[in-house]
């Protein structure tokens, strides 16, 4: 494999997560006064068990669950069993008579075999004898774990109530913050992790979320192989549970995988000595999983099949139009999430931007397939009224063969033509609506905005939010592809994949081993094309791709406000606090021509989406906002956009509005004393005195100001990310303006025209939507800073640096010619372990 060869550069890691003077410590606890839940060695478990006590609304929730889950799977195998022996279906489809002495109507027992006769059946069938041992064997296993789980799930019960001091009926009113916030205050008594005096909501964070954010840096920096180019149907995405399970399984927690427990990346990945014996043991056991995969593939192909019949097929009866739905893919949850992001803030933000996506996506209907949908829903519609008239006058029409079938056949054709009938009263406004979805989803390739209105961008879109009937295929299919993409796909990527592992993991003392884009720190994943310019020193294979890091840093900030950021990230948040106020004060003054928050703000103001609290927010009633009246008492939206939008924005410090609101909540008893609660400030963006909101003391009233603090911190993120994405497509225009005008007035020589030419081609794109003009060749810049490769040597620093425009190879891979005044040493091949320092760092 010495044909794989990636120049991934190891981190230096400059961040802290320990207060000062806590690194390396120790907490010593006398024995008399140690708690139950004094030193959880496991603690990543721990606190995943918590969050999904909390997610499954208590302990009896959770149990009834597990149960019907045991429950359901006996059921499946069972009735599939009795269906497939047990029938005469002679009988019940009237090919063969019944002699009754009693009466002369067929009932439904009477073509249920007999006992000795279905048993006889199944014992002489050996594929039925070969699916029950399978079930069995899998069911016991489930009946252990859950048997495991419940015990566990006790403890975190009495964890709950005895530590948290909370009562699982008052569990569901909570929310997630309160109880982290909790978890935090009662470090100080129990010392739960005794390596730090204090918690901070980082360390909850990275423990639930450890590998989950390995897995969204991997998409990001397009590493899994879920992207083909395929005959027909062009580019696709192919991402699904199976598959997911199977890299969480090589890479994570299965057998030989690179992690010796939750929390540590086994020690010979941390070094580059080894690294293609490495991946060529990766590659075996890749190898050999797919093939287990494969031998597998008929049995979880068949489970596949019958779950999924008997869970969607009386849905679809119900609601056959179900399947014209749409879904966000699993690919799209990878690709639209944070860093540091929990499931439940993922799916709330989602769901938020699922209204504006199905409108978007119907803003395509063809023209052609309308028509022709019209006129067999009339046809269809004509035959299924004389039906249903006839039956209505004599009912004993349904007696008839194939009526009750063609009536229901019928009425599901009209059901799924309608979905081809485009609303008559909707307005095509693609570019507004995709501002919309981006106010939610807070990602989107640079090549969509001004091309909302293209079949390329709605197709590419798709990816992200495809029909449900799509999912459904895509998982039946799962078993048959998913062992020839791990073969053939994935082992190719063994090397690279090592290389991942050991350059991009740091050790955070009190945490373990984390994926470094997940410290979102902006010096060493920052982007310069998303206002990290000068504040970060990433190379290019570096950087996170679509400004993954500094809109993650801001979602997380926005979201836990106590939370302190390290230096590069505050010093960041603080530019930025300064660019609103400035912009702010010139909108107020009237100049709003380009100013990015007017246009940012601005773009909401439709009828896409008026009930939102974001167009509330802007141009919504007074009760939301203090309205700016003209010279002659006329509400001037520019203003409230301008004003309003930038009142939001100054509340990006963790200690924000929303912090003061949040502390005036029930749940301030338990904050912290060195974050002082202020009481007497408004809301952002809102004349409504925080006091009045959580004057109430009920469970449904905390409940209430707990979804309203929830909702004002999703369009505080909202219009950040609208703020960032307009400052970056600002940006891009200048640099294709600034490359444009070079190509023109230089004459200097016929390669730097050919260099600049081919910069302004490819900028911007998108490396996580590749497309035919950017997926073999992109700019690439190298910062010339404190870097080290494989083999240990720092490159000098500098107090500057220089872009340099390179072509891409796939991922991992740069070429890096005529570079001026660095030159790297190649490559080291395959060498002693003990010759390399380890590639893992140790953030103290």
């Amino acid at each position: 494999m010495a044909h794989f060869d990636t120049e991934y550069q190891r981190l230096e890691a400059s961040y802290s997560d320990s207060p000062p003077g806590e690194e390396n410590l120790l907490v010593h606890v006398p024995e008399g006064s140690k708690s139950p839940w004094h030193h959880i060695e496991n603690l990543d478990l721990f606190f995943q068990r918590v969050y999904n006590l909390h997610q499954k609304n208590g302990f009896t929730c959770m149990l009834l669950g597990e149960i019907f889950e045991l429950v359901q799977l006996v059921f499946v195998v069972a009735f599939t069993v009795f269906l497939a022996n047990c029938v005469d279906y002679d009988i019940l489809f009237a090919n063969k008579f019944v002699n009754h002495t009693d009466s002369s109507k067929v009932t439904l027992p009477d073509a249920f075999l007999p006992v000795d006769e279905c048993s006889a059946r199944i014992r002489d069938s050996v594929s039925v004898i070969f699916i029950l041992i399978i079930s069995g064997v899998f069911w016991l296993h489930r009946l252990v774990k859950f048997f495991y789980n419940i015990c566990c799930y006790w403890e975190i019960r009495s964890f709950y109530i005895n530590a948290l001091k909370m009562s699982t009926a008052d569990l569901p009113y909570f929310t997630w913050q309160e109880v982290q916030a909790r978890i935090v205050e009662i470090q100080k008594e129990h010392q739960i992790c005794i390596h730090k005096k204090e918690l901070t909501e980082l360390d909850i964070y990275h423990r639930i979320l450890r590998f989950k954010n390995y897995m969204v840096a991997m998409v990001n920096k397009s590493l899994l192989p879920v992207r083909f180019r395929l005959p027909l149907l062009g580019d696709t995405v192919f991402y699904t549970r199976g598959l997911k399970y199977n890299f969480e399984l090589i890479f994570f927690w299965g057998p030989g995988s690179l992690f010796e427990n939750e929390w540590s990346l086994k020690s010979e990945y941390k070094r580059g000595g080894n690294r293609l014996e490495l991946a060529d043991r990766l590659s075996s056991r890749i190898l050999w999983i797919g093939i287990a995969n494969l031998l597998l593939c008929p049995v979880i192909l068949i489970w596949q099949i019958l779950y999924a019949f008997f869970s969607y097929t009386e849905v679809i009866k119900r609601e056959p139009g179900s399947l014209g739905a749409r879904c966000w893919s699993l690919y799209g949850r990878f690709y639209l999430r944070h860093f540091n992001e929990l499931d439940h803030e993922l799916m709330s933000r989602l769901s938020k931007g699922y209204k504006a996506s199905s409108k978007y996506m119907n803003c395509f209907m063809s023209p052609l397939l309308t028509v022709v949908a019209k006129n067999v829903a009339f046809f269809a519609g004509s035959i299924l009224a004389v039906l249903i008239a006839l039956t209505i006058y004599d009912e004993d029409v349904l007696a008839v063969e194939h009526v009750l079938s063609s009536i229901t056949l019928l009425g599901v054709g009209i059901t799924v033509c309608r979905s081809f009938i485009p609303d008559k009263h909707m307005v095509f406004c693609p570019e507004q609506l995709l501002k919309v979805i981006l106010a939610q989803i807070h990602y989107m390739p640079d090549h969509w905005q001004g091309n909302a209105h293209r079949y390329e961008t709605r197709d590419e879109f798709a990816q992200l939010f495809q029909y449900k009937a799509v999912f459904i295929l895509e998982e039946l299919l799962s078993p048959v592809i998913t062992p020839f993409i791990l073969i053939f796909c994935l082992r190719r990527k063994s090397l690279e994949i090592i290389d991942f592992f050991r350059n991009f993991t740091v050790d955070v003392v009190g945490v373990g081993d984390t994926c470094s884009f997940a410290q979102m720190d902006v010096r060493q994943h920052g982007h310069p094309a998303w206002m990290s310019a000068g504040k970060t020193e990433a190379s290019i294979y570096q950087q996170a791709e679509d400004g993954k890091t500094e809109l993650s840093l801001m979602h997380f900030a926005i979201t836990n406000p106590h939370w302190q950021p390290p230096r590069e990230s505050t010093h960041f948040i603080s530019l930025l606090k300064e660019k609103v106020h400035r912009e702010a004060a010139g909108g107020q003054q009237g100049i709003i021509a380009e100013n990015p928050i007017f246009t940012s703000t601005h773009s909401l103001q439709s009828d896409s989406e008026p009930r939102s609290l974001i167009a509330n927010l802007l141009i919504g009633p007074p009760s939301l906002v203090s309205l700016h009246l003209g010279r002659e008492g006329s509400i001037n939206p520019v203003s409230i956009g301008v004003s309003e939008g930038a009142s939001a924005l100054r509340s990006l410090s963790p200690v924000s509005a929303s912090l003061h609101l949040r502390g005036s909540h029930p749940s301030a008893r338990l904050a912290r004393q060195d974050h002082p609660v202020v009481t007497g400030r408004a809301m952002t963006g809102s004349g409504t005195d925080a006091r009045t909101i959580s004057s109430g003391s009920s469970a449904w009233e905390g409940q209430l100001t707990s979804m309203i603090l929830s909702e004002y911190a999703s369009t505080e993120m909202s219009i950040h990310a609208l703020y960032i994405h307009e400052m970056h497509k600002q940006q891009s225009r200048g640099e294709l303006s600034r490359h444009t005008w070079h190509r023109q007035e230089s004459d200097e020589s016929s390669e730097s025209v050919n260099e600049d030419m081919e910069a302004a081609r490819n900028f911007p794109r998108s490396s996580t939507f590749p497309s035919a003009t950017n997926s073999h060749q992109q700019g690439a810049a190298h910062h010339s800073g404190s870097q080290r490769r494989f083999d240990g040597t720092s490159d000098p620093v500098s107090g500057s640096f220089r872009v340099q425009r390179t072509p891409r190879m796939p991922m991992g891979g740069w070429s890096e010619e005529n570079q001026i005044g660095r030159h790297h040493d190649p490559v080291p091949e395959e060498g002693a372990e003990d010759d390399l320092p380890p590639h893992i760092h140790k953030v103290t």
